[in-house]
């Protein structure tokens, strides 16, 4: 549920808790009239992310560390707000009054819509299947801030977006045996009529008449019927460029006859996380008023050991005529990534980008904290990386040699699903390729290791993430036709 947050010139007098900046260079000056012994006997020391509760001249302070005051950036105060929302889950009320550390350089509206979003961020919380929940008791947060149309929009903006990052949070911290594709698509539906959006969802009969090979050969071991959502964000006024977003929808990923092993299986209810990502991002863009036309689509099944269940060495005919070899089930997200592209391309968008927690490989090259990003452009997924540093969200380019495209060499079909031990997210990422229409700038996320986090990190909670969120947001946000 969301914080009431508002704007105000000053803090309420009777605020249960207000929020300071200091910056590393206050702290020898001892501002705000506080006893700085405690703080330094504390190890405060006004670094970015530190927060310390104490006793103020007029009732109780957060001193929240912001850093050097020359490197202050939106992001400092995304993490600002992630910080004081963590710290006050015992406060109904408090106030944050940290805009004074915002630099020249940074537009005071970016500082408002990231603290914004922090605080929304910071206050999330995953209770519904704790049998005695002790939710935080914060209600009401008042961000001291400038008057005027500018600071109120970009205040709503970081609480939209906040909300659709913790939209794919909550879809992805639920289980798999409750995540069911079909519950997706239910959920889906509903976020679609509450967003203005239009959504499309096939059932089993649809996707076998739509030829979505790749979908009915994972889903064959499996007793959850398979779904396929399409939604369709159009602006008011003429789109500035067209827009396809695809997201991988494994509600539970068991390695289907490839199985994983128990620990490996653990988290993989989050193997849906690319298309919780896109929903989330597509449940925005009404509101923030996104000028190009958005369609998203979202293959859906789970991939289970069932008697049917897709063999290694079975040929699926995918939905653009292409048949593959399926040597390792387990790499069954390029699957249903595969009939989802062709989709995509078939209206000719200018530009697709699809999110996948597709392949242990790029986590085991990038760690945990980072998306890889490959593509057949350079200057789209120069714009995608763009975005990424905009929202905060980081990403790094691999690269997609065409060398290594005979590694997926089949010698009995076009091609196989896997590409050896080595390069795997290469191989993957040359493998979606193929089902990216003739003339289409793609970029792929591999959000494998952000998605879902054993070890909470910056703004993220242990658990779903909502990673990619905010990267999608800001590149439709700014989107210009690749030349």
């Amino acid at each position: 549920m969301s914080l009431k947050i508002t704007l105000a010139r000053s803090a309420p007098a009777r605020a249960g808790l207000t929020a300071v900046a200091v910056t590393t260079d206050q702290v020898e000056s001892a501002p705000h009239g506080v006893d700085w012994t405690v703080l330094q006997a504390r190890g405060f020391e006004g670094k970015a992310g530190q927060i310390e509760l104490v006793a103020g001249p007029t009732g109780p302070l957060a001193m929240v560390g912001m850093g050097d005051a020359s490197a202050v950036t939106a992001s400092t105060f995304r993490q600002a707000g992630v910080a004081i929302a963590r710290a006050s889950t015992r406060r109904r009320a408090i106030a944050v009054d940290l805009l004074a550390a915002a630099p020249d350089a940074l537009a005071v509206t970016d500082a408002i819509q990231a603290l914004v979003e922090g605080i929304e961020l910071g206050a999330y919380e995953y209770l519904r299947h704790k049998s005695a929940p002790k939710p935080s008791e914060l209600a009401t947060v008042t961000v001291v801030a400038p008057a005027g149309r500018g600071p109120s929009a970009a205040a709503r903006r970081g609480q939209v977006i906040a909300a659709g990052v913790n939209l794919a949070r909550d879809l992805v911290n639920e289980p798999g045996g409750s995540m069911t594709p079909t519950a997706f698509a239910e959920r889906a539906t509903t976020v679609a009529k509450a967003s203005g959006i239009t959504v499309k969802v096939l059932d089993l009969a649809g996707i076998r008449k739509a030829r979505l090979g790749g979908i009915l050969g994972v889903n064959r071991g499996s007793e959850q019927e398979p779904r396929f959502v399409q939604l369709t964000y159009k602006p008011t006024g003429t789109p500035t460029g067209s827009i396809a977003l695809v997201g991988k929808g494994v509600t539970f990923d068991s390695g289907g006859l490839s199985i994983k092993t128990a620990q490996g299986m653990m988290t993989m209810k989050c193997d849906m996380a690319g298309a919780a990502a896109v929903l989330g991002a597509m449940s925005v863009l009404g509101e923030i008023g996104a000028k190009a036309q958005v369609s998203a689509y979202l293959p859906l099944t789970d991939n289970m050991t069932g008697g049917d269940a897709t063999r290694p060495g079975d040929v699926l005919t995918m939905r653009n005529g292409k048949t593959v070899e399926v040597l390792n089930t387990d790499a069954e997200g390029r699957l249903i990534l595969a009939d989802a592209l062709s989709l995509a391309s078939e209206p000719k968008p200018d530009v697709i980008v699809d999110l996948a927690t597709l392949t242990g490989a790029a986590m085991a090259a990038l760690g945990p904290q980072f998306a890889a990003v490959l593509g057949n452009d350079d200057t789209w997924i120069q714009q995608v990386l763009a975005a990424g540093r905009t929202a905060s969200e980081r990403l790094w380019q691999l690269p997609l040699p065409s060398e290594y495209r005979s590694m997926l060499d089949s010698t009995v079909a076009d091609m196989k699903n896997i590409g050896g031990p080595l390069a795997g997210a290469l191989t993957a990422g040359l493998f979606l390729q193929e089902f990216v229409g003739e003339g289409i700038k793609w970029a792929h996320l591999d959000i494998a290791g952000p998605a879902f986090a054993e070890a909470g990190f910056d703004e993220h909670p242990k658990g779903a993430t909502g990673f990619g969120v905010r990267t999608l947001v800001e590149l439709v946000s700014s989107y210009t036709r690749p030349t």
